[in-house]
């Protein structure tokens, strides 16, 4: 049997790799996605004092410590029996939707775009940013640097720091918003909504005038029937920061939605022996395997989960786009009909990005953002809190459990790509099916589709690995001087 190798894989947050074993008719017998890393977050947190948690799990990622930020705030909250101010729930969510559009923008244009606007056969060294800008223009990349650094701008005075933030924490936030800051942001913030615009072009342009693209978006190698799962607002419209997460099967039906506190009742975790991630899956539904369909408890959350389960988007321009995307794919705009071409994701996050710069311009300009009244101070005895926020990956989960003295005794993580695994897994073995027949040239080319199927999902693997089996699992690849493999000892692998 003849294995092939994808290590590491690119254009992703952290670290994993494929394999792929050829059967002897030279298609593919078995496809295995492997994450070879353990961070261990929860563990190292039992002892610690649970108002401590917004600060230490923003070092489990430094692309998107915003999303953890806000998931263990709202936990701590929880664990408090506190309820925020309006201005304090404001101000979290206006530093949020501006992390959104400045995150979106960094997996569109440096990790997704490329494989499009520069081509999936591209060579290698050229499916990048600088490749990007080399095809859209200088002015291009002059518009999503300036993007960034004003949100970045933006985030440092809203969290404290660019990186690791520190103002969220139990009961609100530690600072306001001056009416001169408020000003500022307001003006740089009209930049994000012509920003989105301009990404529309771009997808417009590149993406969709292109048949033979939107042909690959829709073929079945890059399709999935899958639940999926997000959090909407009180009229089912898509929410990043607040809201019941709602789940939807394969045919658009709800099967079920819940607040923070129920995600026990509908979702549970199982293991398997060649990786530290874990694989969630809908409890009423069950573990089938690494199947799809409305009888396998997989889900998706996604961008693209995210427009499935909602009945549209809060925003005007973001609510027109949305309307085009599921005319263009499924021939209703009404968003009934789920899509579930798996690249399409890469639409559904332009959309979501727009989404954002709308929702900061309406927090800047909202009277109360200046409210001096941004945080009460918990009473309460401490006990048991879930804080549930949409990261850009998916639906993340914070759930602590605490003594009468707010020392953390259990933490459980569900993160966006850790409920995305075992879609991700079934997207590559499906893309290595689709492209690798008897006889079928291995390329560079053809091996950067393949890893196209789990890039579309913008994966975060220093969040997602937390899951410990024990005792280490380990490969040892013993090699002559020429660099000749003669032989493979593993354990648990």
């Amino acid at each position: 049997m003849k294995r092939i190798k994808i290590d590491p894989i690119t254009r992703l947050e952290g670290h994993g790799k494929i394999d792929i074993f050829l059967n002897d008719e030279g298609g593919v017998e078995n496809c295995y996605f492997i994450i070879p890393e353990l961070r261990g977050f929860e563990k190292f947190a039992q002892g610690r004092p649970v108002e401590d948690m917004p600060r230490i799990t923003t070092r489990i990622c430094g692309v998107c410590p915003e999303a953890h930020h806000m998931a263990s705030a709202k936990a701590c909250d929880a664990v408090y029996h506190v309820d925020i101010p309006s201005a304090a729930k404001k101000l979290r969510e206006l530093l949020y939707s501006t992390f959104f559009t400045a995150d979106h923008t960094v997996h569109f244009y440096a990790l997704g775009g490329p494989d499009f606007v520069v081509g999936p056969e591209a060579p290698k060294a050229e499916r990048n940013l600088l490749g990007l800008i080399n095809v859209v223009g200088l002015e291009a990349g002059k518009k999503v640097i300036k993007l960034r650094s004003l949100a970045q701008n933006m985030i440092q005075t809203l969290g404290g720091k660019k990186i690791h933030q520190v103002t969220s924490l139990p009961g609100g936030v530690s600072r306001g918003l001056s009416e001169e800051e408020r000003d500022a942001f307001a003006e740089d913030l009209k930049y994000f909504i012509e920003f989105g615009k301009f990404t529309f072009q771009v997808f417009e342009d590149i993406v969709l005038k292109n048949s033979a693209y939107v042909d690959l978006i829709v073929s079945d190698t890059y399709t999935h029937n899958t639940y999926s799962m997000g959090m909407v607002d009180e009229n089912n419209k898509v929410n990043f920061y607040e809201g019941k997460v709602r789940v939807v099967d394969p045919e658009g039906n709800e099967f079920c939605k819940y607040s923070p506190d129920e995600y026990t009742e509908h979702i549970t975790e199982r293991i398997e022996k060649w990786n530290y991630l874990k694989y969630p899956y809908l409890k009423n539904v069950g573990w089938k395997g690494f199947v799809d369909g409305k009888d396998s408890g997989v889900y998706r959350a996604t961008p693209q989960s995210r427009l499935n389960v909602s009945d549209g988007m809060a925003t005007p321009l973001a609510q027109a786009e949305y309307e085009k995307y599921y005319e263009t794919l499924t021939g209703d705009s009404s968003g009934n009909i789920p899509v579930h071409h798996t690249l399409a994701t890469h639409w559904a996050r332009v959309i979501e990005l727009m989404y954002a710069a709308e929702r900061a311009n309406e927090l800047i300009n909202d009277p109360e953002i200046t409210s001096k009244d941004f945080r009460v101070i918990p009473s309460k005895t401490p006990t048991e809190g879930i804080g549930i926020v949409e990261a850009p990956r998916g639906t993340l989960t914070h759930h602590y459990v605490t003594d009468e003295n707010g020392i953390v005794q259990k933490a459980n993580l569900i993160v966006g790509t850790t409920n995305n695994h075992a879609a991700i897994s079934m997207s590559i073995k499906k893309a290595a099916e689709g492209l690798i027949q008897n006889g079928t040239e291995i390329t560079d080319g053809l091996l950067n589709k393949i890893e196209m199927a789990f890039r579309a999902y913008d994966p975060c693997f220093g969040c997602a690995t937390h899951t410990l089996p024990g005792q280490m699992p380990l490969e040892l690849n013993i090699f002559d001087k020429d660099g000749n493999l003669l032989n493979t000892k593993s354990r648990f692998i």
